[in-house]
């Protein structure tokens, strides 16, 4: 089965449903053994983070837009609410770690409203951990929809955060990074408050 995501200016990107529904990868497992607890996965999709987290004893809470990934999530044993990522949420301004993986800094269309709200999230010393394209890849915002054997969803607003605009984003937000990670062709950024 393949996903396939268009944005309105004709830019298209398969996505990786298979492995997004798989356990945590040996790449993933690497990144989440350094997070301190508790952890907020946004975007959390069917949870494999959030279940990962928990059997290494982390307590972690996934959230998600989509009805249908909460039940995925909370069928493989997570601890998932669906939500907006920019609604209240439990927690505010003590969670140690949040996490936008998998390309979930492109939620509403707006990276930088996005990290404002993780910046809100964290606890003084928190850090959030971001995914990002690679650099060069080039950043993008405007409306996307998804594509998948002749079924097509409604446009919705998504963004696209290249490496290399990662430290202009962040500034923006508030945030400033304090160290990368790259693995398997991942590009992975740890933020903290600029306050912090």
């Amino acid at each position: 089965m393949t996903v396939l995501m268009r944005a309105r200016d004709g830019w298209t990107q398969p996505l990786a449903v298979a492995e997004w529904t798989a356990a945590a990868t040996p790449v993933e497992r690497t990144l989440l053994a350094s997070l301190r607890g508790p952890v907020l996965d946004l975007g959390c999709g069917p949870g494999r983070l959030v279940v990962a987290l928990a059997e290494r004893g982390v307590p972690a809470l996934g959230v998600d837009a989509s009805g249908q990934a909460v039940d995925q999530a909370r069928a493989r044993g997570a601890t998932a609410l669906r939500h907006s990522v920019f609604d209240p949420l439990p927690g505010e301004g003590r969670w140690r770690s949040v996490l936008l993986l998998d390309g979930n800094v492109g939620i509403g269309g707006a990276p930088v409203q996005l990290l404002r709200r993780v910046a809100r999230l964290l606890s003084g010393d928190g850090r959030a951990v971001v995914e990002t394209a690679p650099p060069g890849a080039g950043s993008w915002a405007g409306e996307a929809r998804l594509e998948r054997d002749g079924e097509v969803s409604g446009w919705f607003p998504w963004a696209r955060l290249a490496a290399d605009d990662l430290a202009r984003v962040a500034a923006a937000a508030g945030l400033r990074p304090s160290g990368w990670h790259v693995a398997a062709g991942r590009w992975f950024v740890r933020l903290g408050r600029v306050s912090a």
